[in-house]
């Protein structure tokens, strides 16, 4: 008889514990902390070097190498169906190239302000969201086209 007595008060003591964990878990989500899925915050991408010709009377005479640094939330780039470095990528290869501005034998004088500010806003329009919250010049040279084509 006291077997049966345990034995009851034993599920009893089950099925209370139980339903005060699935009452809390659904309260709450989880019987554990959660854990954030994506660091929040900006993330930095790099994007390739690239190398832009610089044409002049007809022929190339060097080329700007470049690449770029650009900010996206944390949230949204996990969310993305497409990655936004090849629009930042294409943006940044049209921009110099057709920029009339640019002296490539001069480029301290060159703001690089403008050219990240326009491939920033192209690249959002494109994308048809504020994606990139900010584009950087992480290196930005003229290499002529002699020293361009040697070996090392």
């Amino acid at each position: 008889m006291i077997r049966l007595v345990l034995a009851g008060l034993w599920v009893c003591i089950l099925t209370a514990g139980t339903s005060y964990a699935v009452a809390y878990w659904k309260e709450n989500g989880s019987l554990l902390p959660a854990k954030d899925e994506y660091l929040d915050g900006l993330q930095y991408q790099k994007t390739r070097a690239l190398s832009v010709p610089m044409v002049e009377n007809g022929n190339v005479q060097g080329y700007i190498v470049a690449r770029f640094v650009y900010t996206v939330e944390g949230r949204t780039m996990h969310q993305l169906n497409v990655p936004p470095e090849p629009f930042v990528v294409d943006e940044a290869f049209r921009r110099i190239y057709a920029d009339e501005r640019l002296d490539f034998r001069k480029l301290a004088r060159y703001d690089l302000s403008i050219l990240t500010t326009a491939i920033k806003q192209r690249v959002n329009e494109r994308m048809q969201a504020e994606i990139v919250q900010d584009v950087l010049v992480e290196d930005f040279n003229y290499v002529s086209k002699e020293e361009f084509q040697q070996k090392p």
